[in-house]
């Protein structure tokens, strides 16, 4: 039986597209997430195994990994948070809960996942989630822009110190519009005005968030580790106004 991919934040908007994504491929699945109704409809959609439970639970990484099998192909860590407010209001429990879900339960998954991953007969492949936020200096962003710059740095030491058994990379997306950001994106005026603010001027789509992940995590990037690649429609490199 091939090794699966696990994937974190299955009944998320980026990961339940990575999972089809990756299922189109002719990739097998165990899911991880919160969301049991979620998962179960995807499950039962995809022909998959899952697992339901709370990144921020100290017990959930190392029962997923049990559940996931003896060898794993891979893992996607699509679980984060955002977290919007003004420094002056941000608490230490908000920090506190960003860095544990963002960057904290990244690094306890592939911990877990770790001697599975090594298993695999080939060069296992890890993804991350961070964020444009982690480069760009936003207002109201301190705690997810500390939190998603912390990803950043543990892919990197994690793709250093894992090479060559196990690629590790991550990606950085702008706003997508995914049940995470229907929040900010539900006034369709300010919606029109943080697309306008990308050279290329619309909001991004879980599945083209996904579509890289599934890239990454394939044998077709078996080349590639250390990365951390942004898709964000230029927000991170471009002015193209004023």
């Amino acid at each position: 039986m091939p090794s699966p991919i696990l994937i974190y934040g299955g009944s998320g908007g980026i990961g339940s597209a990575a999972a089809r994504s990756l299922h189109a491929r002719g990739f097998d699945l165990h899911l991880a997430g919160r969301n049991e109704e979620k998962l179960h409809a995807l499950a039962d959609e995809l022909g998959t195994r899952f697992t339901v439970g709370d990144v921020t639970d100290a017990e959930f990484p190392a029962r997923v990994a049990k559940e996931a099998g003896e060898s794993l192909a891979g893992l996607v860590y699509a679980v984060g948070t955002i977290n919007l407010g003004s420094f002056r209001r941000l608490s230490e429990p908000d920090y506190l809960q960003d860095f544990r879900v963002n960057a904290l339960g990244a690094a306890l998954a592939v911990k877990a996942a770790l001697p599975a991953l090594k298993r695999h007969d080939g060069t296992a492949a890890v993804v991350l989630f961070s964020s444009v936020a982690a480069t760009q200096g936003f207002t109201m962003h301190a705690s997810v822009g500390m939190a998603k710059g912390a990803v950043a740095g543990l892919t990197l030491a994690l793709a250093a110190e894992l090479a060559p058994q196990v690629r590790v990379n991550a990606i950085a997306p702008s706003l997508t519009k995914t049940p995470l950001t229907e929040r900010l994106l539900r006034n369709e005026k300010a919606a029109a005005a943080l697309a306008e603010l990308h050279a290329l001027p619309r909001l991004g789509s879980p599945e083209e968030i996904a579509a890289l992940a599934a890239f990454l995590v394939s044998p077709d990037a078996d080349w590639i580790t250390g990365q951390i690649i942004g898709v964000d429609g230029g927000r991170a490199s471009l002015r193209t106004r004023g």
